[in-house]
């Protein structure tokens, strides 16, 4: 009778080790993984900018009143044009900038015989900001005016022109 028949050979003695220890090895990774944390509901800027964060609404409304429509209308328009002209111009442009289709004109309409459209194309990415080409016309007693320039998305959200195009 063979004594080491029942005795497991040295191979067998390092898998059982190995096997052991796999579990334990999981549940020690398991114990130092990274925790989970539920974020606060009440979300809020970070602490160097004071301001609490906008909903995209309120941010869009924020940009559009902070679009200088006077640098999108040729200049000899926009000292012709009412109040109630210039806020529907601007509002118009925000708006033709933001949401435009390409090519598709966004008109406005202003007090008596004042009215315009603007027409936007597509937007291009230059150092991370989106600009878009426009054409502003606008009619002023059956005479217009046109202007026509790049508009790029200010940090703030707003529009400004970076450049106009004669023609």
């Amino acid at each position: 009778m063979d004594l080491n028949a029942n005795k497991p050979s040295a191979c067998m003695l390092t898998i059982r080790r190995v096997l052991f220890l796999l579990p334990v090895l999981a549940l020690a990774a398991c114990a130092t993984a990274p925790q989970m944390t539920t974020l606060s509901t009440d979300m809020t800027a970070p602490a160097d900018n004071t301001s609490p964060l906008q909903a995209p609404v309120t941010a869009s409304a924020s940009a559009a009143a902070l679009t200088d429509a006077s640098s999108f209308v040729d200049p000899t328009a926009y000292s012709q044009l009412s109040a109630k002209s210039k806020t529907a111009a601007a509002n118009a442009q925000f708006n033709a900038l933001q949401f435009g289709r390409v090519g598709a004109p966004r008109a406005w309409a202003g007090d008596a015989n004042q009215s315009g459209s603007i027409t936007v194309g597509p937007y291009v990415r230059v150092n991370l900001i989106d600009c878009r080409d426009f054409t502003n016309t606008v009619s002023i007693g059956g005479q217009s005016f046109v202007k026509k320039g790049t508009a790029c998305r200010e940090a703030d959200g707003s529009w400004g022109v970076s450049s106009t195009k004669t023609g």
